[in-house]
């Protein structure tokens, strides 16, 4: 199982959005939505909640890619988001997330018995290129007790 089935299997509310994982991997994950009337907001572009989404999605598959290793023994949290919104969004809309720490040093703070935390930068962009928004998911892994 991909780690974008593992997040919609997993995660219901990126089912509703009909979201689409290009890319999954340690490393970049990629993520699309369609453009859906029923998410517009007032001016005919995807709802700001529906972006947030979309890109909060992003963040959580490129989350289980990376650390599907350790998580028989920690829970990934949320555990802050900020979202900047750039320019209008209309039309299908793309989110690409990163790590913003080394997999391997998060892990190795797991190993050692800390509670790491780490952000994933996510970009939000139009079918043109243009960047509408710009979110950093701050994660951490919760040791199971």
């Amino acid at each position: 199982m991909s780690a974008g089935e593992i997040l919609l299997a997993t995660v219901p509310m990126a089912a509703t959005l009909n979201l689409e994982f290009l890319e999954s991997s340690a490393e970049r994950a990629v993520v699309r939505m369609p453009d859906q009337a029923a998410y517009h907001n007032h001016v005919g572009g995807p709802h700001a909640g529906a972006m947030f989404t979309l890109a909060e999605s992003a963040s959580g598959a490129i989350v289980i890619a990376a650390f599907g290793e350790v998580l028989n023994r920690a829970v990934p949290l949320a555990v802050s988001a900020e979202i900047n919104y750039r320019k209008l969004a209309m039309g299908v809309v793309t989110a690409t997330a990163a790590l913003g720490r080394p997999a391997a040093d998060v892990i190795a703070e797991l190993n050692a018995g800390k509670r790491p935390e780490f952000p994933v930068e996510i970009a939000i962009t139009r079918e043109d290129g243009a960047v509408t928004g710009e979110m950093t998911v701050l994660w951490t892994l919760r040791p199971n007790s």
